[in-house]
């Protein structure tokens, strides 16, 4: 096998432009030739509490050049696969955000998203707080049906409240509504949320199967990951503070008491290989709390790791 440090550049993690795992950058997003695009939604206006995740795309970015250089796709010993051997991913850059304009900002994302899923890619979108979910969702339309699987500290299932319908606490309230999505699978749910008593009625009204970690972990990934309907097309939404702050205290909103690791990948992996999972999010990472950097890291390292599995996975 040919590795990239046998000739030409070492290509080191601090050189180069940081795009996502150093992929190619596609400005022109009528041209896009590729099984993944990265595209960033920079935008942290539909915060509560602290923003910052603005800056979670770029810290994503270049975390993510860590995993980047001198290999031909990257060998698990564990599965002995060799995942992201020859992946067709680009990165597309960001999507324009309009400050203070959350409609304007939220129609660049969907209209990105919408784009890749014309060129029969896999949308993988950086936030940028929870609120990007919705654009993202708006893009599926005429993808249907989905059904959202959701690892989150949070329910984000507010309807409404102070005439806010588009912030970070609404997300998932915005999916249930659309006739295309099938359900909601939300996992690692607990603690203070902004969400009310009333919300998690009419979310589980509405079919959506509500787990803590806790409760995961006395299940089990195979168990739970057996509860997610098996005959439906996939979004997945990761909002960084599913994790534990331990592990990703670079987030506006951090729970204890969250997932590690290995939680999370094993149930996507599972997730991956009996079906498809058409779109991604990852949300919430705001570097400016996590001087380490651990966070931005994780994250390029889940997100890096799904999509190997997904594209192993479709062969």
């Amino acid at each position: 096998m040919s590795h990239g440090y046998e000739s030409g550049r070492l290509n080191l993690p601090f050189v180069g432009i940081a795009t996502f795992g150093k992929y190619p950058y596609v400005e022109d997003w009528d041209a896009i030739d590729a099984d993944v695009c990265i595209l960033g939604a920079p935008f942290d206006f539909g915060t509560q509490w602290r923003a910052g995740a603005r800056f979670g795309p770029r810290g994503i970015r270049e975390a993510s050049t860590l995993f980047a250089f001198g290999h031909a796709g990257a060998y698990d010993h564990e599965d002995d696969v060799t995942y992201l051997d020859g992946a067709r991913i680009v990165d597309l850059g960001d999507a324009d955000i309009v400050h203070t304009d959350t409609m304007a900002s939220h129609a660049a994302i969907e209209h990105g998203v919408r784009k890749i899923l014309a060129a029969g890619a896999l949308p993988v979108v950086l936030g940028g707080d929870h609120s990007v979910n919705i654009p993202c969702i708006n893009a599926f339309s005429d993808h249907g049906p989905i059904h959202v699987v959701q690892i989150d500290a949070h329910l984000d299932f507010v309807d409404e409240r102070h005439g806010v319908r588009y912030g970070h606490g609404n997300p998932m309230r915005r999916a249930a509504e659309k006739d295309y999505v099938t359900g909601l699978s939300q996992f690692g749910i607990r603690n203070v949320s902004s969400t009310a008593k009333e919300g998690y009625d009419d979310a589980r009204a509405r079919g959506s199967d509500i787990l803590s970690v806790r409760q995961i972990r006395a299940l089990g990934v195979e168990a739970v990951a057996a509860r997610v309907p098996a005959e439906v097309d996939l979004y997945l939404t990761i909002d960084i503070d599913g994790f534990d702050p331990s592990i990703a205290p670079g987030t506006g909103t951090p729970s204890h008491g969250g997932f590690v690791y290995y939680e999370v990948l094993e149930l996507i992996a599972i997730l991956a290989q009996r079906q498809r999972i058409v779109g991604i999010d990852l949300v919430e990472v705001a570097p400016d709390y996590d001087p380490t950097g651990s966070t931005s890291i994780l994250a390029a390292q889940v997100l890096l790791n799904i999509i190997g599995r997904i594209l192993h996975a479709r062969g």
